[in-house]
């Protein structure tokens, strides 16, 4: 489903760091001019390059926010195999980039979005904005909006079939924040349901908790080039899980 075209608007995550990186290379050019004039070429260079590199990084950050995590996130999806009657649960849902293409895969199922709606996380975030874009897509009637704290889920224990979450888990700023997060992920999955959680430089506090809370087939992968956030070191991985379907287990 990777070349389905999208109609609905999803705006830019994390804007401010695209704008800082127009910005710096924009500047660098500016600085590299002023600095051949005064002090000579060598310097000019350095800033020449460093510019290049921030433009690079530009491009790379503009391709994953419009149109890498379309593309990636399809692909998870797809394998992922949904039946169709799933009831999803996707963890801080901004305006619906990854709710609207998981509920594209629903039949009976339900597509659950539940966010803060804060737009220093992404641009033009509302809950009325991923509303018209569930219109857009067509799936207004598989899709449910929820506003809602991921460290305290408004969802009974076991709801869910699968729980996605793409670059939001790591906005909680401590530590005990995003393992409290992860806890609830599993607390509202049902035993053997699925785990699918896609971030940047946290991704390995979630496959340690989720180990330490018994979960089955934990993995973690990294997603590649085209969601590269302005290069390889802010690349995002793939952690994935399943609830413990053992009555034996642990409780969440």
């Amino acid at each position: 489903m990777t070349g389905i075209a999208r109609r609905g608007s999803y705006g830019v995550d994390a804007p401010y760091v695209l704008f800082g990186l127009a910005c710096g290379a924009v500047g660098l050019v500016f600085a590299g001019i002023g600095v051949g004039i005064g002090l000579g070429a060598p310097l000019a260079v350095v800033c020449y390059v460093l510019a290049a590199v921030m433009a690079v990084g530009f491009a790379l950050y503009l391709n994953a926010t419009r149109r890498g995590k379309f593309q990636v996130w399809s692909e998870i999806l797809d394998e992922a195999a949904l039946r169709g009657d799933e009831r999803l649960l996707d963890l801080g849902c901004g305006r619906g980039a990854v709710l609207l293409l998981a509920a594209r895969r629903l039949t009976t199922g339900r597509a659950v979005g539940v966010d803060l709606w804060r737009t220093v996380d992404q641009s033009g975030n509302a809950m009325a904005v991923t509303e018209r874009n569930s219109v857009a897509e067509g799936v207004r009637d598989r899709v449910e909006l929820r506003t809602g704290d991921m460290t305290e889920l408004p969802f009974g224990d076991g709801e869910f079939d699968v729980v996605v979450s793409n670059l939001a888990v790591h906005n909680i700023k401590s530590a005990e924040g995003r393992a409290r997060a992860i806890d609830e992920a599993v607390r509202v999955l049902r035993p053997g349901g699925r785990l699918f959680i896609a971030d940047i430089v946290a991704a390995a506090e979630y496959r340690r908790r989720l180990t330490e809370l018994g979960a089955a087939d934990v993995e973690m992968r990294p997603l590649g080039w085209r969601m590269w956030w302005g290069g390889p070191w802010m690349g995002t991985r793939l952690v994935t899980a399943a609830k413990a379907d053992d009555p034996g287990a642990p409780a969440y």
